[in-house]
């Protein structure tokens, strides 16, 4: 985490979100990665997808989930395998980008 891309956040704000914003803020990184990928650009894409793990790292790091650990931690997983492995969680950029959106629509509602 010593190199996180969102340094503001890393500083502290990141750790005031509920679970539902944070991963609704990886969404919107997973979303421009699945924007990008369709339209070939890859390096676009990689970028996006930096982001996105930053902020799984900083949710990961975030001691108020240590209950949930396991799920985030699979979560990174399965969009890593889905963006550069084989795939065998067999999901696709579009079904990440759907659950994902999920928690952004969750911490809208408690707003």
């Amino acid at each position: 985490m010593a190199d996180a891309i969102h340094k503001n956040i890393a500083a502290g704000s990141w750790f005031t979100m509920t679970l539902c914003e944070q991963l609704g803020n990886v969404g919107s990184e997973i979303g421009r990665a699945t924007k990008w990928e369709r339209q070939g650009d890859v390096s676009r894409r990689n970028q996006a997808l930096d982001r996105a793990f930053d902020l799984l790292d900083l949710t990961m790091a975030d001691t108020r989930w240590r209950k949930r650990l396991k799920e985030i931690c699979r979560a990174r997983e399965v969009v890593a395998d889905t963006f550069y492995g084989k795939r065998e969680y067999n999901d696709t950029p579009e079904g990440l980008e759907k659950y994902f959106f999920k928690f952004a629509l969750a911490a809208r509602k408690d707003k």
